[in-house]
């Protein structure tokens, strides 16, 4: 591991946030900390993630979501401070890695199907 991939990951580790498993076609809600003056809030963002790149600390994932229907993206940095937690509210099943195509869709042809996972559980 070369010196810039070693500082990257104390950097991560520094971070230390709860990232969930998720990958493209998968609705998420993440809290962003929105400043108004002197006070915080968070506010969530609700959308289907479109894409992923993961580059370390450079990492960023894209979230659409249907507002008013006015398609809206936005992309959020991995391990940004203004993130305040990502929750993946359903898991769907898409056959690419980026959903660029999305953005030409609306209403039931924008749809993803659900993932059903398989695995026995404990219990």
């Amino acid at each position: 591991m070369n010196l810039i991939e070693q500082i990257e990951a104390e950097e991560i580790a520094k971070a230390g946030k709860t990232i969930p498993e998720f990958r493209a076609g998968d609705t998420l809600r993440i809290g962003v900390k929105v400043v108004e003056g002197e006070r915080t809030r968070i506010q969530n963002y609700e959308g289907v993630c479109i894409a992923r790149s993961n580059k370390g600390m450079g990492s960023n994932f894209t979230v659409r979501k249907m507002s008013f229907g006015e398609g809206v993206e936005r992309v959020f940095p991995l391990y940004s401070p203004n993130i305040d937690s990502i929750t993946v509210v359903r898991k769907g099943v898409v056959r690419r890695a980026k959903l660029y195509y999305l953005r030409g869709r609306t209403g039931k042809r924008a749809r993803i199907a659900e993932r059903r996972d398989n695995r026995p559980t404990e219990g």
